[in-house]
């Protein structure tokens, strides 16, 4: 399940249990929007919660990431998870944005705010 909240030029996405397909799709929908009407956005997600994520999620994140990769000026994770730390820094080489992994969710939003 994800809970998505956005304001001008942010979206911000917290996943509780599993992360799936449906719910990647919601995320894909709101962030389409704001580009559409704002141009390039930044990107916060805690995934503290996370459980686990479905292969295809990870497939349509790849996909979607490679199709907006000039749409995104900062994005912040907040996780404690080494592989999830690994797929951000994946992430990055097919997004023209600036990544940060972080183990505090206030030092994120700090660093957005920046």
């Amino acid at each position: 399940m994800i809970v998505i909240d956005h304001q001008a030029g942010l979206v911000s996405v917290s996943v509780f249990g599993e992360f799936t397909l449906a719910d990647y799709k919601e995320f894909e929908e709101v962030v389409n929007y704001k580009i559409k009407f704002e141009g390039p956005v930044d990107l916060y997600f805690d995934l503290t919660r996370m459980a686990d994520l479905t292969l295809d999620v990870a497939w349509e994140e790849i996909k979607f990431s490679r199709a907006h990769a000039n749409d995104f000026k900062r994005v912040a994770v907040v996780t404690d998870s080494q592989w999830v730390t690994w797929s951000a820094w994946l992430s990055q080489t097919f997004v023209n944005a600036d990544v940060e992994v972080f183990a505090d969710a206030g030092e994120a939003k700090s660093w957005l705010a920046s």
